[in-house]
């Protein structure tokens, strides 16, 4: 019996939601929560705000979103169904935000209630239009299949990555990647004529189709892209370099290809330790001979300098502070006795990803036996020698 019950539950990720089946054969969604990609979080739950009492922010497939006026008349909460008005036709989403925080969502995404016309939501999804959805849904994946092969027979430049249908089955959204200019007039007379649908191409590029996509970064979680980011910045080598990160291409790109997002997020703060490191392009001259920078932790404000020029062994830290009083005592004609009064030198240090500890530390130690003093010849346990009664 528990068998039959999953296999009639299906998880719909692109779309945040679950789809149950019963024995009749009627269908019903819910709203799930972990698949929803660029979710976000209502750090206001229960708090009211008569300016957005009627504004809800609706989820349809993938990353598209919409911000949408109630104008039904019925109870709307977070997790409904709902109809919504589209450019031609209706559209079904997910309502998944309501309340002040859609205001606060409004103004990061730049959209002003007062002066941008919001769409409606018609009524709570029925049963039907649930079906008609799923029906449209189905033939998302058929009909992209098709759609490339058309594309490739006609010899145009350009990847058809998702397809995305209306809720009422009558339009589809063609997301395509492109490299240049793509005149495609004559492939949405091709599609038009053999899915008999309203076409509307919508170029995306290579990060965003990774975003739509989705999948796990090397750091193991969701991808950037997929998780939050909505709006993408230019990133550049020199991100990595001001870091100091190997410039290595296989390591710095994403699944995108391209350069992963994450390099900018700690560049700030880079910039602002380097920001009191002084510039080395001379060595520090010292008593007993000249010392060379090898290498400087940046985020730590650590520069490490050793007597022998380009070698990494015998280093010497010295911080920021002390580097640039030794710099100002060079220029004025003075040399410090020398480095070796500091710590013993060492190598570079590499720490494991649990930390110091060693890895045998999990492993059952052998239990030592305890040294029992069994006394002397005279067989007396700890007892001194016959005789000695001091």
């Amino acid at each position: 019996m528990e068998n039959n019950l999953n296999e009639n539950i299906r998880f719909d990720c692109n779309r945040g939601c679950t789809v149950t089946v019963d024995a009749s054969g009627e269908q019903t969604c819910s709203y799930r929560r972990g698949c929803c990609k660029l979710e976000d979080y209502d750090w206001l739950p229960g708090v009211m705000q008569e300016q957005y009492k009627d504004i809800f922010e609706v989820r349809f497939k993938n990353t598209r979103k919409g911000f949408y006026v109630n104008g039904s008349g019925q109870a709307i909460k977070t997790g409904d169904l709902v109809v919504v008005e589209a450019v031609a036709g209706h559209d079904l989403g997910i309502v998944t935000l309501e309340g002040p925080i859609v205001g606060r969502q409004m103004k990061c995404k730049g959209v002003d209630p007062e002066e941008t016309p919001l769409r409606k939501i018609y009524r709570r999804a029925r049963p039907l239009d649930i079906a008609k959805w799923q029906e449209a849904i189905a033939r998302e994946q058929e009909t992209m299949i098709q759609a490339r092969h058309f594309a490739a027979e006609m010899g145009l430049d350009m990847k058809i990555g998702d397809v995305e249908f209306q809720g009422d089955g009558t339009k589809a959204i063609f997301y395509y990647i492109a490299d240049g200019r793509v005149d495609f007039r004559q492939l949405i007379k091709v599609f038009a004529e053999e899915f008999r649908i309203r076409i509307e191409m919508k170029q995306i590029g290579a990060r965003q189709e990774a975003g739509l996509i989705g999948g796990l970064g090397v750091c193991g979680r969701e991808l950037c892209c997929t998780n939050y980011i909505t709006s993408f910045q230019s990133i550049s080598t020199s991100a990595a370099r001001i870091q100091d990160i190997s410039l290595n291409p296989q390591k710095l790109a994403g699944q995108c290809g391209k350069l992963k997002c994450c390099l900018n997020y700690e560049v700030s703060n880079y910039l602002d330790a380097q920001s009191r490191i002084p510039k080395v392009s001379e060595p520090l001259e010292f008593q007993d001979g000249p010392a060379w920078l090898v290498k400087t932790d940046i985020l730590r404000e650590t520069m490490y300098f050793s007597y022998e020029k380009g070698s990494l062994s015998n280093l010497y830290a010295l911080s920021a502070d002390e580097v640039r009083e030794i710099i100002m005592m060079n220029r004025n004609g003075r040399k410090p006795e020398s480095l070796k009064f500091e710590p013993e030198p060492s190598g570079p240090q590499f720490v494991s990803a649990v930390g110091d500890d060693a890895i045998t530390r999990f492993d059952k130690q052998p239990r030592k036996k305890k040294n029992r003093s069994r006394g002397g010849k005279n067989g007396r346990r700890g007892g001194r020698p016959q005789g000695d009664k001091n």
